[in-house]
C-alpha cells in the first residue's frame, strides 16, 4: 500500500492535515510530526474507519517538544523516548495498520531547533555503548509490540555533507549497512527496516559508500520504504522522478511505501502516488 506522509505539514496538527488529505482524495496516510493537540487521537480515531493510518517516529507529538532518541545516555531523554514509543505502539494497535516505524538513535542529544540543520560540533557518546542502549530499548519495545500485533520498523539515519564536515565522523546510528546488520541481528523477528532512500543517497555521498550495496546487504530486513529525492548533500524531501537512482533496486511487493515529499501542493502529491504505482507495476 502507498501512503503519503504528513511530515511536511509541521505547522498544523495531524487532524487538520488529515481532513485536508481526505478532501483531496488521499486516504492512505503516514502520520508523522505536526503540532500537539490534546484531542488529536480521539479525532483521528473517528476517521480511522474511512482512512488507513501508519504511525511514524515522532507521532503523536508531545505537549513538551523533545528530540526522540532511543540511544540516549541522558536518563530523562531516554525515558521520554521509550515512553513516547510505548504510546505510539499503543496508538498503532488502535488506529494503525500493523506497524510503528522510528528513526535509529544518535550519539548526542539534539535540540529541537537543530533537526534537519547543521549540528554544532560537541562531544559524542561512545558508539558501542549507544548501539547497545538502542538495541536494549528496541528489544523491550519489540516484546510489547508483539503482544499487540505490531511490527517495528527502524529507519536508517542520514548524515549530510555539512554535518560530516563539522564532526569529521558520523554522530548517527544506522547510516551504513554494517551497523544496520549489527542491530538487526540483535533484535527479534518482529523488527524490520524502513529504508529511507533519500537518507541513503545523502549518507552514501557523505561517507563515500555504495548505496546499492547497502540495499543488497540489508535486503532480508527491508520491509518498507520512504521515497523522496535530493541533490545528494542534504535530505530536502523533493519529488522523485523517473531519473531517481533507486528504481532498479526497489522491492515491488511490500505492504508499506510512504511518499515523504514535502509540499502543500496536493496535485504534486497525487501525481507522485500515481507515478509510484506505475513504477511498482513495471
Amino acid at each position: 500500500m502507498i501512503y503519503i506522509s504528513t511530515g511536511g505539514f509541521y505547522n498544523r496538527n495531524a487532524y487538520e492535515t488529515t481532513l485536508e488529505f481526505q478532501q483531496n482524495q488521499i486516504f492512505n496516510i503516514e502520520l508523522s510530526g505536526g503540532l500537539f493537540e490534546s484531542s488529536l487521537i480521539p479525532n483521528l480515531k473517528s476517521l480511522s474507519s474511512k482512512l488507513n493510518f501508519q504511525i511514524h517516529n515522532y507521532f503523536p507529538p508531545p505537549s513538551k517538544p523533545f528530540v526522540f532518541n532511543l540511544a540516549s545516555q541522558n536518563k530523562d531523554i531516554s525515558e521520554r523516548s521509550f515512553d513516547h514509543a510505548l504510546n505510539s505502539i499503543e496508538i498503532a494497535s488502535d488506529i494503525g495498520k500493523g506497524y510503528y516505524s522510528f528513526h535509529a538513535g544518535f550519539l548526542l542529544d539534539l535540540e529541537v531547533n537543530e533537526l534537519g540543520k547543521k549540528v554544532k560540533k560537541r562531544p559524542l557518546n561512545d558508539r558501542s555503548e549507544a548501539v547497545q542502549i538502542f538495541i536494549e530499548n528496541v528489544n523491550k519495545l519489540a516484546n510489547i509490540a508483539e503482544q499487540k500485533g505490531i511490527k517495528l520498523l527502524i529507519e536508517n539515519n542520514v548524515i549530510s555533507a555539512k554535518n560530516y564536515a563539522e564532526f569529521k565522523e558520523d554522530p548517527f546510528l544506522m547510516t551504513q549497512s554494517e551497523e544496520c546488520i549489527q542491530v538487526m541481528q540483535s533484535v527479534p523477528n518482529n523488527v524490520k527496516m524502513l529504508v529511507d532512500l533519500a537518507h541513503l543517497k545523502v549518507s552514501s555521498n557523505s561517507l563515500n559508500f555504495n548505496a546499492i550495496e547497502f540495499l543488497n546487504k540489508c535486503d532480508s530486513w527491508i520491509s518498507a520504504y520512504h521515497l523522496s529525492d535530493n541533490d545528494g548533500t542534504r535530505d530536502s524531501n523533493e519529488p522523485f522522478s523517473k531519473y531517481s537512482w533507486f528504481w532498479p533496486y526497489l522491492k515491488k511487493d511490500l505492504n508499506y511505501y510512504s511518499i515523504e515529499v514535502y509540499t502543500d501542493d496536493f496535485s504534486v502529491l497525487k501525481k507522485q502516488k500515481l507515478f509510484l504505482e506505475q513504477m511498482l507495476k513495471s
